[in-house]
């Protein structure tokens, strides 16, 4: 009963493998020496300076509207708006029906208000 069989001899192979590649470990070098052309002080302060800043980890778009040139007066934009939001067809669109087209016949209720009291100051 001295022979070996084939599984002893795939098992001592596998072990002499494991063995082999144990032994390939890396030297130690030791901790690589710091390439830096600031000194600790200068880093130190830097970052100090990072990290009290104000908003440093928020994005542009987040910190809420960004001012921009005006080139119209606020009282026409509102004007506007107003005679927009009182518009009668204000809702309906050219797509609204197959086939159809939005015509207003009804007067703005901004502009009937206007004329009347345009007409109501020209009775002086």
């Amino acid at each position: 009963m001295n022979s070996i069989s084939f599984t002893q001899i795939v098992a001592i192979a596998s072990f002499a493998m494991l063995a082999a590649a144990g032994a390939k470990a890396e030297s130690y070098e030791g901790v690589q020496p710091a390439v830096s052309a600031k000194s600790r002080a200068e880093v130190n302060a830097e970052a100090m300076r990072t990290a009290s800043a104000p908003d440093q980890n928020v994005v542009r778009g987040s910190r809420g509207a960004e001012t921009m040139a005006v080139s119209t007066e606020r009282g026409r934009i509102v004007a506007e708006a107003v005679r927009a939001a009182a518009a009668p067809d204000q809702n309906v669109s050219a797509s609204s029906r197959v086939n159809s087209q939005v015509i207003s016949t009804m007067p703005n209720p901004v502009d009937a208000r206007a004329s009347a009291a345009n007409a109501k100051s020209s009775r002086l």
